[in-house]
């Protein structure tokens, strides 16, 4: 199985989504699928992440793909998960039987699903993490220059993210509401 997962913007969040979406698919007992991140087109943000004719574009760029992830920020905005539905809606159109488009927005930010798989400062408090709308200004990179990996590709994201996804058990009881979320319909494609 190939998947290619489709970021706002590959240029930082390729390093946190790819270990993450890996353990994710070992878990799901498919250690050997080929996890690649979009990189051509580079969309450079949520706004043309979410527009149709980015996704279409980039669907029809990549035959070989089998599973599309469209993974965003949801960044406080209430709306985000009904324009993603409405993107997959689209796409199920435009896509053969066996190939499906899934859009997941992490609540708030990707950041936070490394950020879950970390030991984090005994004075942080994960809800406030969680609830935070901007954690990765809040969190993610202070905890980044505490380890001393600003200047460490992706800011500190390869490391930190690799670090994570060794723990993705941790990950999966903290993020609930998008990981597991989007953990289960994949499960649901992989069995369907």
């Amino acid at each position: 199985m190939k998947i290619l997962v489709i970021p706002e913007d590959f240029r930082k969040d390729q390093y946190t989504i790819k270990p993450i979406i890996t353990a994710m698919m070992a878990k799901l007992g498919k250690p050997r699928t080929k996890v690649m991140v979009c990189q051509d087109p580079l969309l450079g943000g949520v706004s043309e992440a979410l527009k149709w004719e980015n996704i279409e574009n980039t669907i029809n760029q990549y035959p070989m793909v089998d599973l599309f992830l469209l993974c965003v920020d949801r960044d406080g905005k209430e709306g985000r998960k009904t324009s993603l539905e409405k993107l997959e809606a689209r796409a199920a159109k435009i896509l053969s039987e066996r190939r499906l488009l899934l859009a997941e927005n992490a609540w708030q930010e990707i950041e936070v699903w490394v950020l879950a798989g970390q030991d984090l400062p005994k004075d942080w408090n994960w809800q406030d993490v969680r609830s935070e709308i901007n954690p990765k200004e809040t969190y993610f990179l202070p905890l980044s220059q505490q380890r001393n990996l600003l200047n460490a590709p992706g800011e500190g994201r390869k490391k930190l993210a690799e670090e994570a996804a060794r723990r993705y058990e941790r990950i999966r009881q903290l993020c609930p509401e998008d990981l597991v979320n989007l953990e289960n319909r994949i499960n649901a494609y992989i069995a369907g």
